[in-house]
């Protein structure tokens, strides 16, 4: 067990590592003696974890999607609103989230398929948006298909303004602005009149979300306790 503990330490110690070098320098720059160098590993630990600097990045795009989830809303459109917002959030607190987000806009990344997050997040959209469908929170008009793809699109283009311009500080005013622009295309108007867009959403379903993973855990670990003494 304390080999596992400190094997999962040493993985989150090198990823942490190449997310703060990727973001700096980009794919096509960074390189394995800068990663080993910010992390303090070997690096015999860091291929044990990692083939390459490719599944590197790899690694670091696909962190974002899963380390925090949203808790389920009965509006699903408030869900994908909740989601976007914390995704905002992330990239104004979380290294790893904005290296992720450094490699997915970056044309020079020359090898590295960039093409994930940007399904993915479509992917996430598409089946809250055709439940919001059938609950009638959504326009007669709306795609869900669409509706996502542009919302994920949407997303993109005003944080790399939002980068560009001061380095992320004003990103979810700029995210609350946009959604209060692009839903009213999709969204049935007494479903919009109920939403939270408000520029604190994000930190606000950040500490939610946080607080019942720890709940999570900690009801795992008790019954974990439970079946052991059991047993």
């Amino acid at each position: 067990m304390a080999e596992q503990v400190r094997a999962i330490r040493t993985r989150r110690t090198i990823l942490t590592a190449a997310a703060r070098v990727f973001e700096v320098h980009g794919y096509q720059a960074a390189t394995i003696a800068q990663i080993l160098k910010e992390a303090g590993t070997t690096k015999g630990a860091l291929y044990f974890h990692f083939v390459s600097k490719e599944d590197l990045a790899q690694a670091v795009l696909a962190e974002q999607d899963h380390s925090i989830q949203v808790p389920h809303r009965v509006s699903k459109v408030q869900e994908i609103v909740d989601i976007v917002m914390l995704h905002a959030h992330r990239l104004q607190t979380d290294p790893i989230v904005r290296a992720a987000v450094r490699l997915t806009m970056d044309q020079q990344s020359e090898g590295l398929d960039r093409s994930g997050p940007f399904l993915r997040w479509v992917g996430v959209g598409v089946p809250l948006l055709e439940e919001a469908q059938a609950r009638g929170e959504l326009l007669p008009h709306a795609v869900p298909s669409e509706t996502a793809a542009v919302i994920v699109g949407s997303f993109a283009g005003i944080q790399s303004m939002s980068q560009a311009i001061c380095e992320y500080r004003d990103l979810v005013t700029r995210v609350s602005a946009m959604l209060r622009h692009v839903l009213p295309s999709a969204v049935a108007p007494s479903i919009l009149a109920s939403l939270d867009l408000a520029e604190s959403r994000g930190a606000r379903v950040y500490e939610e979300a946080v607080h019942a993973s720890l709940e999570q855990q900690a009801h795992t670990a008790r019954t974990q306790e439970a079946l052991d003494t059991v047993g």
